[in-house]
């Protein structure tokens, strides 16, 4: 048979003086605070067992937050590193073509080899024409 209980509120009965130990919430600063939250009595051992698993999913999602702001933190700081470099590649790259550029014009590579003695050619340059012979699978 199921019964149900009825509570039964103990009295409280007011604590003397000499009764506290020297470590007792209202010596404690924390002991203090504690008590002071506890001003509606929203904070007993049952309570807090309970929602300890609630307690602690939340301190690991608060973990994996402050990770995740790290890691996109130190990945943008990466980004802009590659950006930088990037610009500066290119601007190389861009610096290395125009010098080519100027350096294969014909009277860059003209005075160029004059240096060397060779003088630049005044007669057309010739085709060279190979032919194939054709073989006639007839014979």
């Amino acid at each position: 048979m199921n019964k149900v209980r009825s509570q039964q509120e103990e009295p409280k009965v007011p604590e003397t003086k000499s009764s506290k130990r020297s470590g007792d919430a209202g010596t404690n600063p924390a002991g203090r605070i504690i008590k002071a939250l506890n001003v509606f009595n929203l904070f007993n051992r049952e309570s807090v067992v309970n929602y300890m698993p609630y307690v602690m999913f939340l301190v690991v999602l608060a973990m994996f937050y402050i990770w995740n702001t790290y890691t996109v933190e130190k990945t943008v700081r990466e980004i802009d590193k590659t950006e930088k470099e990037l610009k500066e590649l290119r601007s190389e790259f861009i610096t290395g073509k125009s010098e080519l550029m100027y350096k294969s014009k014909l009277s860059e590579v003209a005075n160029t080899i004059k240096n060397y003695g060779l003088k630049e050619s005044t007669v057309a340059p010739k085709k060279i024409v190979i032919r194939k012979k054709k073989e006639n699978s007839e014979e």
